[in-house]
């Protein structure tokens, strides 16, 4: 009783937050601190002042991303090493007074095969900077450059082609000629089997609840909204799975094709998409697992769009919405809302703010995923249809306070947020989204 009248019992303590180290969505470099925006000015303006190694320095400083540790220096007397990581591949070089010149191991060719040395001949016509080249058993890239001439833009985009090319590159050269063997893959880091059980299962599952969604409704009258469910779903799986190799490449083929001009009604692009969804449903566990790894990235595959264009994908999603939620579709609605900003995240490379408000929707939208990921708190009870609502806006308000520097007018009115409904508060969340400002300090 004195307990109660003076609290002297002690509090019951709130559990603190588990959030496991598994990574979400494409790796987007448009998430630089204003320290880091700086760097890149001292770059320039140590190139012109001839300092080289300073500015190379500063350079590769603008690129590291701290939490990530993408990229790693060295030095040795005269002699200056650098590695960067880039999905399964990784970039090795080094630089003198004179140059730099860095390469990246594509496969290992135990014998010579004329169809992958014509492969590769056909596609140094792509590129800008770099070149295919075979060293001994080793299918490589390459590029050199007199230091004279490194100025931290030419380096950019040189080492972007390299890293983003050859990461693509590999998986499609191993996916297409089964004599080639994978080399220099020892960075990357395997995932638990469980955490690969759990993102197997979900990939099945939303197949499974998104085909049987499109058998509920007339797929020729409603052929704009089986298109929302099915893109909606590729991005979903690509931000959520984030799958690599042959899973990933079946993604982007299926959401490359419907986007094509070509002479195809969107009934039949439509069906192209979900022969290719039910086809990756077919695929084996050990396939699929294969597909399952994490690793470190230093470019964006996507480049930054306008804010409005994010805005307007934002409101066009959810004007469509709004006509099936007013059909009594509740749960087609749901998608579509969640499809513009969707749309914009697996297309662009967003500002880090939007990107992390994405995460939050997410988390509430699909928070079984994440709670049978080990996350907690859990943001939503599909069960009970109840939101955590103190955890929802508390998560909201730092990802708004640690932006704030470099968005001095960013803002997210979290009492415009609707919980009484899955939808409602879909619509409502990214409705305040397409009103947060990202425009740079």
């Amino acid at each position: 009783m004195l307990d109660k009248l003076f609290g002297w019992k002690k509090k019951k303590e709130t559990p603190q937050p588990v959030v496991p180290l598994i990574t979400f969505g494409r790796y987007s470099d448009n998430n630089k601190t204003v320290q880091k925006t700086q760097r890149w000015t001292d770059a320039d303006k140590l190139f012109k002042e001839s300092s080289y190694h300073d500015s190379i320095t500063a350079f590769f400083d603008y690129l590291r991303d701290d939490a990530e540790q993408n990229v790693v220096t060295q030095t040795n007397g005269a002699e200056h090493r650098f590695s960067i990581y880039q999905g399964s591949k990784m970039v090795r070089g080094f630089y003198n007074n004179d140059i730099l010149s860095a390469e990246v191991t594509l496969a290992r060719m135990a014998q010579p095969s004329v169809p992958v040395m014509r492969r590769l001949l056909e596609q140094n016509f792509s590129l800008y900077y770099c070149r295919y080249g075979i060293d001994g058993d080793r299918l490589c890239m390459r590029f050199d450059t007199e230091l004279a001439t490194a100025n931290p833009n030419k380096l950019y985009y040189a080492f972007k082609e390299l890293a983003t090319k050859a990461d693509k590159q590999d998986d499609l050269l191993l996916q297409d000629f089964q004599t080639l063997q994978p080399g220099d893959i020892e960075h990357i880091e395997v995932i638990p089997d469980a955490e690969k059980e759990v993102k197997y299962h979900y990939l099945q599952q939303w197949i499974a609840d998104t085909v049987e969604l499109i058998n509920n409704v007339d797929a020729d009258k409603m052929s704009g909204a089986v298109s929302h469910l099915l893109l909606n779903l590729a991005y979903r799986i690509d931000f959520l799975l984030v799958p690599q190799g042959r899973l990933l490449f079946d993604l982007e083929d299926l959401v490359t094709a419907f986007f094509t001009k070509e002479e195809r009604s969107v009934p039949e692009k439509n069906n192209a998409m979900l022969q290719a969804f039910q086809a990756i449903a077919g695929l084996s566990k050990e396939v699929v697992f294969a597909c399952f790894y994490r690793s470190k990235h230093s470019f964006a595959v996507t480049q930054p769009t306008p804010q409005k264009t994010v805005s307007d994908s934002i409101f066009s999603a959810n004007q469509n919405a709004i006509s099936f939620r007013d059909n009594h579709l509740p749960e087609v609605a749901q998608q579509v809302s969640e499809y513009g900003l969707a749309y914009c995240q697996y297309n662009f490379s967003l500002p880090k703010p939007i990107s992390s408000l994405y995460m939050v929707l997410m988390k509430v939208v699909y928070a079984g995923f994440f709670q049978d990921l080990g996350f907690s708190p859990v943001l939503y009870n599909s069960n009970k249809g109840e939101f955590n609502v103190p955890q929802i806006e508390q998560k909201i308000l730092q990802i708004i306070h640690k932006w704030k520097e470099k968005y001095p007018q960013i803002n997210f009115k979290t009492e415009n947020l609707k919980y009484d409904s899955l939808l409602n508060f879909t619509y409502s969340f990214t409705s305040e989204v397409e009103f947060v400002n990202t425009e740079i300090k």
